[in-house]
């Protein structure tokens, strides 16, 4: 995915869109002079339009985008160093936020429209980062195999009676690591290494593809069950294709750990870059991210559970069902990131 700078002007109406290797055609603007605000996102969905849109219109401030990876923007944030015109970045997983985090490109910041719309276990406790969007990793199940009897926990899919019957995306894939990052703040090293090494017996073939792929698998019985985030399943639900929604109808959906901790939830979310030379700026921006008007943008516009209460979510995603959250908070899977991803290597999961 190649680097993309948009220019969002008042109401977003001019957009200009570069490649990496053009790049330096475009310089980015001085930020504090033009009142522009420089925003590195990995967040890849056009309906985040309307969120700039909205933060230009309350604030007259415009947003200047650069799209990419979480990988590549951290990347370019440590390679620009003090000359770095980045305001904020935003991504999806606290696994990359905690990233960012340690490399020590954010700064921590104290707002108390974040710290009281966010709720403590979807931010930072040191205020590097907040989460501005949730997303549940559900297990995914084909109807016509499997009874919703059958399905318990994430730590039940590593008994030998699912042998065969799992499928995965690969362990290089951020959901799969925090999610195992939890499981360890849970369970320690040695219990998550032996799940791990269940799941990966229970493979019906090696890991591949993205959370769409799984879910489109288990419906045409390639698998019996998978890990999934429930926006992808919403999106399948809304798709204009046939195919689509007859993919739905063969899958059902299923909240694990209901009976102990609750469902693992992941975050997108975002800070202000250490060099920003316009933090008030970037404050501003993440505070209108949480404000009621924009929160109903992530909840509609990409199918996300808002962080703050009280929001209405898509009625498609509301179908899915209420659930209990697992409240640990999105720092731990983050600092665990790295033991986990050995504890899989070491498991076999590719």
């Amino acid at each position: 995915m190649n680097i993309t700078r948009r220019t969002l002007l008042a109401l977003g109406t001019t957009i200009v869109a570069v490649t990496a290797g053009s790049f330096a055609q475009y310089p980015l603007v001085n930020a504090q002079a033009n009142r522009v605000l420089n925003l590195y996102s990995a967040r890849h969905y056009d309906t985040d339009n309307a969120l700039y849109q909205g933060f230009t219109k309350r604030t007259g401030i415009k947003v200047n985008l650069v799209e990419a990876p979480a990988d590549k923007l951290i990347e370019r944030i440590k390679s620009e160093g003090a000359n770095s015109p980045a305001d904020v970045l935003m991504t999806v997983d606290a696994g990359n936020l905690w990233r960012a985090e340690e490399a020590g490109l954010l700064q921590p910041i104290s707002s108390r429209a974040l710290q009281s719309a966010i709720p403590a276990n979807l931010r930072d406790p040191e205020g590097h980062w907040f989460g501005l969007s949730k997303r549940a990793r559900v297990i995914i199940y084909n109807k016509n195999r499997v009874k919703p009897s059958e399905l318990s926990t994430y730590e039940d899919l590593a008994n030998p009676k699912w042998k065969g019957r799992v499928i995965m995306r690969s362990s290089s894939n951020v959901y799969n690591q925090s999610l195992t990052g939890s499981l360890l703040a849970v369970h320690g090293a040695k219990k998550t290494e032996e799940w791990a090494k269940g799941l990966v017996a229970n493979f019906a073939r090696p890991p591949q593809g993205n959370d769409t792929a799984q879910i489109k698998e288990v419906a045409a019985g390639v698998g019996d069950v998978t890990f999934a985030n429930t926006y992808y399943v919403v999106r399948l639900m809304e798709s204009n294709k046939p195919e689509d929604r007859d993919v739905v109808s063969k899958i059902g959906v299923f909240f694990p750990n209901q009976g102990d901790r609750g469902t693992h939830v992941n975050i997108s979310g975002g800070g202000v870059v250490k060099t920003s030379r316009n933090r008030d700026a970037a404050i501003k921006f993440l505070e209108y991210l949480v404000s009621p008007e924009a929160q109903t943008i992530f909840a509609k516009g990409n199918n996300e559970y808002p962080v703050r209460a009280n929001i209405a979510v898509d009625p498609k995603l509301a179908s899915l069902g209420k659930f209990k959250e697992d409240r640990i908070n999105a720092a731990v899977f983050g600092r665990n990131n790295s033991q986990a991803v050995r504890i899989m290597d070491r498991a076999g999961w590719k």
